[in-house]
């Protein structure tokens, strides 16, 4: 594993070695472009200059050890050198040439580059490197539309060429790393994120990622940059059954679950976001704003068909628009005339266009409200049509405005295009948002304040954000009948109903011994969806129904269980678990029995999780209001069932090494008081 200090060596190298022909040309060429100033060393034993550089023949011959070095030659070769680098005490190097894990053939590449590596800092294989636009250093065989700056925003991706778009934007986001990752064989995302957080020159981290290998790795990953005050965004893909596929032959990463990312993300406070646009816009109102305190919003413009766009597009997101207070309502009335009517989103009409003072006084007004932010919708025309004075006091009167009431402005476009590049420029020096396009604008709003809060969250609830580690399987997996099932899980305290097993002869005398109703079920583990098959029978009332029911289960089985049939059932809920490739163990809860289908209303929950973990998961069903008592219906016992939950979660961390698959519905929440019993269970374990 590569040391902290040889991975801020790769990022931020002082001097290169680039070892190849045209692709270590173009990195010469990439670092005098951006303004490298360190040593380059160009490492070729057929040519005697590059880019007017004089060429090494060999790693050994170089004047010094290199802090990073990018090599550009054939897969093979480039495991021997990466040996050689480091043997040698290099920091780093980024390893360009693909297949590797990716592709069928690739196997013995991947573990001699494995075996070879030490403390080496190794990027990629397959990949483009890495862009220090603070530093200078392009360790980057390509174009790219970076420039350097103080500080910014780092984005690290799973794709060169999606780095390269990024590269380009016209957004003014100012970007100070671009960090391609392939196949993350040594250095993986969780690696990166805890070198950029030594670098005080980051302000935020954005990941377009396809999927991680070590998610404990990457927890703590984030909470060193939450820790730190800096924001991580998540762009994830791979969430559709083509985009999975595609991952995997891409970087030979596994996309994992969808939902149990999100369910990441939500836990240790990172962003998600859907877009490569949306990402933009979030880092940029991260890098100048940082997170917000609150999702109280003010909006501002001189078209009630901007306002009314505004309200309706947060609406859909988390944002509220806070009534103005009486003052501000009185002095922006006694400013605007009764023409003007005062409410939030404010449409301030065109009264004041133009007058920089009367403008400023207004937008002052209103951002003294106490607003968390404050938006004014503003397009510019387009530039060939010439200046737009008029524009420009809008954003002066921002600025101003800013200044004065010390509370975050934020200038927003309807289309992203209709904000120019100096308007930009001056917004940003003065620590005003600007955010192209009032969609992915208003979400980049909606991520700042979540990420508030839930930091906030974090840190007063002491949520628990650092997942299990996973553990593999040992052993044969075989599926448990629903009686082993049940007595497995009624020796963690899971309470199931009273019941025996018996020849099927036996199931009518049984039946009278616990008392009518019944029900009868057929018993084996080669049925785990009896019902499917006529192997259960409900509600049997007598002998005759239970000797009838019995006897026509003798095609599935001579064995059945006659139990108890749970009656006042105020709700029935599904109780699952399953072991992703990535996450391991997670458990799901949902609304069960018939609705499991009809419904698909679940949460996951990631291990551990705390008590106020499944609360919350419970709170987040549309089944939850009905189990709470809906409109005088009976009230379930919801206490219980966030009790057997925990004992089933600490079942499953006892087994995390035995348990493939778990799947308990329905789950019946009985009135309150009265607790809730399991009716039926599907283990598939390690025995």
């Amino acid at each position: 594993m590569a040391p902290i200090s040889n991975i801020k060596r790769l990022l931020s190298p002082k001097s290169i070695a680039v070892i190849g022909g045209r692709e270590a040309a173009e990195v010469i060429r990439q670092c005098r472009k951006t303004g490298y100033e360190g040593d380059i060393w160009p490492v070729n034993p057929k040519r005697d200059t590059v880019e007017g550089l004089a060429c090494y023949a060999s790693i050994q011959d170089l004047p010094s050890v290199p802090d990073a070095s990018f090599v550009a030659i054939p897969r093979g070769p480039a495991v021997d050198v990466i040996g050689e680098l480091a043997q040698m005490g290099a920091g780093g190097a980024v390893c360009y040439a693909s297949g590797f894990s990716e592709t069928k053939d690739g196997a013995p590449f991947h573990e001699a580059l494995i075996s070879n590596t030490g403390d080496l800092a190794v990027a990629g294989p397959n990949c483009y490197g890495v862009l220090n636009y603070l530093d200078g250093a392009a360790l980057w065989p390509d174009q790219h539309g970076g420039e350097k700056v103080d500080s910014g925003v780092a984005i690290i991706t799973q794709s060169g060429n999606i780095g390269i778009s990024l590269s380009m934007q016209e957004r003014s986001l100012p970007l100070a790393y671009m960090i391609s990752v392939g196949n993350q064989t040594i250095l993986s995302i969780p690696d990166y994120i805890e070198a950029l957080c030594e670098d005080d020159r980051i302000t935020a981290i954005g990941l377009h990622m396809e999927g991680v290998d070590d998610i404990p790795a990457f927890c703590r990953a984030v909470e060193k940059a939450r820790n730190k005050g800096v924001p991580v965004v998540a762009l994830k893909a791979g969430g559709s059954e083509i985009g999975a596929q595609l991952a995997m032959s891409h970087t030979s990463t596994l996309a994992g679950s969808d939902t149990l990312y999100s369910a990441l993300f939500n836990r240790i406070g990172v962003a998600r976001v859907h877009s490569l646009s949306e990402l933009i816009e979030t880092l940029k109102f991260l890098h100048v704003a940082g997170p917000l305190s609150g999702n109280n919003i003010s909006s501002l413009s001189c078209s009630g068909g901007d306002a009314a766009l505004v309200a309706d597009m947060g609406s859909k997101l988390d944002l509220q628009f806070g009534a103005i207070p009486e003052q501000q309502t009185l002095e922006l009335q006694e400013q605007m005339g009764e023409k003007v009517t005062v409410s939030n989103p404010f449409d301030y009409h065109t009264y004041i266009w133009g007058n920089l003072a009367e403008k400023t006084a207004c937008f002052t007004r209103l951002m003294q409200g106490g607003y968390d932010a404050t938006l004014l919708v503003l397009d510019y025309p387009k530039e060939q049509l010439g200046d737009a004075p008029d524009w420009d006091f809008a954003v002066q009167a921002m600025i101003s405005a800013q200044q004065t009431s010390r509370r975050q402005a934020v200038v927003i476009s309807t289309l992203p295009e209709n904000l120019p590049a100096h308007a930009r420029k001056n917004l940003i020096e003065h620590n005003v948002v600007p955010l192209q396009g009032l969609d992915n604008g208003l979400k980049a709003i909606n991520s700042a304040a979540w990420i508030g809060r839930r930091w906030n969250e974090i840190k007063e609830s002491g949520v628990i954000t650092v997942l299990n580690e996973r553990h593999d399987l040992v052993g044969d997996v075989e599926i448990l009948d629903e009686v082993e099932a049940k007595a497995l899980l009624s020796q963690y305290g899971l309470r199931v109903p009273q019941n025996k097993t018996v020849p099927i002869e036996q199931a009518a005398k049984v039946a009278e011994e616990i008392g009518y109703p019944v029900v009868v079920k057929a018993v084996s583990a080669e049925l785990a969806h009896k019902t499917e098959v006529g192997g259960v029978s409900l509600n049997l009332q007598n002998k005759d129904m239970v000797e009838s029911a019995a006897q026509s289960m003798r095609p599935l089985t001579d064995t059945v269980l006659v139990e108890e049939m749970i009656t006042d059932v105020v709700s029935e809920i599904i109780i699952g678990v399953s072991r992703d490739p990535q996450f391991g163990l997670s458990v799901v809860v949902g609304s069960g029995g018939v609705f499991v289908e009809l419904l698909k209303d679940s949460a996951p929950l990631l291990l551990p999780s705390s008590k106020k973990d499944i609360q919350s998961a419970l709170k987040s069903l549309k089944l939850y209001p009905m189990m709470d008592g809906y409109r005088g219906l009976a009230k379930g016992d919801i206490p219980a069932l966030t009790d057997t939950i925990e004992k089933l979660i600490h079942f499953v961390e006892e087994n995390d090494t035995r348990l493939m698959e778990l799947d308990i519905n329905p789950v019946m929440v009985l009135p309150e008081g009265r607790g809730v019993i399991i009716a039926d269970a599907m283990i598939r374990m390690v025995k």
